[in-house]
């Protein structure tokens, strides 16, 4: 697992998203608290974390012959998207295609949308140019924009496709709107705990669904928050020593060896099934 601590609600997030998903969206409560124990959380965490999710919207209750919990039919789009984003190659983004910019102004009155348009579109990869001007690669209008219109946000909110055309050097200008260092010491973490655990798992003839779900849950856990704070970049803007690549292709090589039998785990303690195969 990761040296990292990954809060208890990440975790089961990951869950749901990774495995729980594809077996119906629900799982009885005390089967949940049995997968997380192998995750070094205990019940009482287990219990907090999951009212948290049920206050943001996450988790609804439902009772199935024991109590248990589901995904809320309102975060389904959330976590396709996320499927995408988690699971795309990423390659960097062309330069040609051009930039999505968005523009806000939100009254003092409510600063609070202030603050969550921040937070958002940072969380989402774009870049702060200035006060309330924010540039990301073109192809991530859509996303911007189904996240802006589920978030009720966009009347504060202009959406520009643009190019840059003058005045200043558009690499230097980059490295001052997005934070490259932090990406990169994100990125350098994640390759750090997980490099050895590769070479480890590489060599062994097979892995035990138990032992692969140990180690795939944090891992994607940790990783996923990096495709939303990386937008790929084009490369000629990147530094000479960016490291996503590198990173990228470790969780690849990961996500190859550890997504199948991790759900063949979480399937044996919950006997849930896939409806299709």
């Amino acid at each position: 697992m990761s040296d990292t601590p990954l809060r208890p609600s990440s975790l089961i997030s990951t869950v749901y998203g990774a495995f729980l998903r594809r077996l119906g969206g629900w799982v009885s409560i005390a089967d949940l608290i049995v997968l997380m124990a192998e995750l070094d959380v205990d019940g009482p965490a287990v219990r907090s974390a999951i009212s948290r999710l049920k206050k943001r919207g996450i988790l609804e209750p439902e009772r199935r012959g024991t109590n248990g919990y589901r995904l809320s039919p309102a975060v389904h789009p959330v976590f396709d998207e996320g499927d995408r984003r988690i699971f795309g190659s990423l390659e960097p983004a062309d330069l040609a295609d051009g930039w999505v910019m968005a523009v806000f102004s939100v009254p003092e009155s409510e600063r609070s949308h202030r603050y969550q348009l921040r937070t958002r579109l940072t969380w989402l990869g774009f870049g702060n140019i200035t006060s309330g001007v924010w540039l990301a690669p073109g192809r991530l209008l859509d996303d911007a924009r189904a996240l802006l219109e589920r978030l009720g946000l966009s009347d504060y909110v202009h959406l520009f496709a643009s190019r840059y055309v003058a005045f200043s050097d558009l690499r230097t200008s980059v490295s001052s709107w997005w934070d490259f260092p932090a990406i990169q010491a994100q990125y350098a973490a994640f390759t750090d705990t997980y490099s050895p655990v590769a070479a480890r798992l590489t060599a062994l003839d097979a892995i035990e669904p138990a032992e692969a779900f140990r180690h795939y849950t944090p891992m994607l856990t940790q990783w996923r928050r990096l495709p939303y704070l990386d937008p790929g970049l084009p490369k000629e803007l990147l530094p000479d020593d960016w490291n996503a690549v590198a990173a990228r292709q470790l969780f690849q090589q990961l996500h190859a060896v550890l997504a199948e039998p991790s759900l063949r785990h979480v399937e044996s303690v919950t006997e849930l099934r896939k409806a299709t195969d």
